[in-house]
């Protein structure tokens, strides 16, 4: 496989290379015998003459069954209705059992399949908690490289923990619908406070002014600049879409002109150097340092040794 023409076809925009591309980067990512491979795809997509981190990154995340996928759909039109190249990550669970995940996402999507300027990639989780994959961020790199305008990151069904796609986005979206908590579920730290943009969804259901009352009370007792705003959306019928977009438009434009923008990409791309780092400190604890690792664990059981001093002398042994 020629990771160069590869690279170079992709960032000219052909789905069938951005495609291998990003099977590459999944595998590579989760068989750590392929990571030289990793490394080659990603120093070739950093030739190109389009600067990293280009493409809006917009992150969707909520409970199962608020509407990620068809709300993810309404975006993808709006935005192409703006003339923008339209990328999208969408990370289903992975079976704990079979490991086998049902990349259903992009069943919602089908009426964008056949337009050149939508890539929409099912992703499986493939155990990773959080949301979203392991592969997500150099995936991200993919889309970005090969000229998306916009990047819609669907996460998994979550709950109030997993909150990995505020740390991956410019804007998360944190969707609700009518009847799923009350007031006292609404205060509750996690997922809620990630929100830069609320979307109640299914909002022709009973309880929709409930719910928004009770974001309101939580919202106003934020003291960070930036208030989440509340848009209320019926995304299957496309109700709410130019709201959601001005929402997106009022972040955007707060991200710039507060410095917060650079600062969010600043720390993604720390994350993502990090995030290598340890990998490669990993697989440099297998093989040769296993033996080591083991004896360090049974001294530690026996009481001859701190964890912090038995880490300390396996760290050295790297060298």
């Amino acid at each position: 496989m020629d990771v160069r023409e590869l690279a170079a076809d992709a960032r000219r925009g052909r789905p069938r290379a951005v495609a291998r591309l990003l099977s590459l980067v999944e595998n590579a990512v989760t068989a750590p015998e392929r990571a030289a491979t990793l490394r080659e795809v990603m120093a070739e997509l950093a030739t190109g003459t389009r600067k990293p981190y280009s493409a809006r990154v917009i992150g969707l995340t909520g409970a199962p069954g608020v509407g990620k996928s068809t709300t993810t759909g309404m975006l993808i039109r709006a935005f192409r209705a703006r003339g923008s190249r339209v990328g999208v990550l969408a990370v289903d669970p992975s079976s704990p059992f079979t490991g086998g995940a049902l990349l259903g996402d992009r069943v919602r999507m089908q009426d964008h399949a056949t337009d050149p300027d939508v890539f929409i990639r099912s992703m499986a989780s493939r155990g990773h908690l959080g949301g979203l994959a392991w592969a997500t961020p150099q995936a991200l790199r993919v889309l970005d490289a090969a000229g998306c305008d916009v990047i819609l990151v669907e996460t998994v069904g979550v709950g109030q923990a997993e909150v990995d796609v505020a740390r991956l986005a410019d804007t998360t979206l944190v969707l609700l619908a009518p009847g799923m908590g009350d007031g006292i579920q609404a205060a509750k730290a996690g997922i809620l406070e990630i929100a830069d943009v609320f979307v109640v969804n299914k909002a022709d259901r009973d309880g929709l002014q409930a719910t928004v009352r009770d974001l309101r009370n939580m919202v106003a007792l934020a003291t960070a600049p930036w208030r989440p705003p509340i848009v209320p959306t019926v995304a299957a019928k496309g109700e709410g879409a130019e709201e959601l977009l001005a929402a997106l438009d009022k972040h955007a434009a707060h991200l710039e002109e507060s410095g917060e923008f650079r600062r969010r990409r600043l720390a993604r791309a720390r994350d993502e150097i990090e995030a290598i780092a340890l990998a490669q400190i990993r697989s440099r604890l297998a093989d040769p340092h296993v033996d080591r690792l083991e004896g360090l664990a049974e001294r530690l059981l026996e009481g001859a040794v701190d964890p912090y001093s038995a880490a300390d002398d396996l760290i050295a042994a790297l060298g």
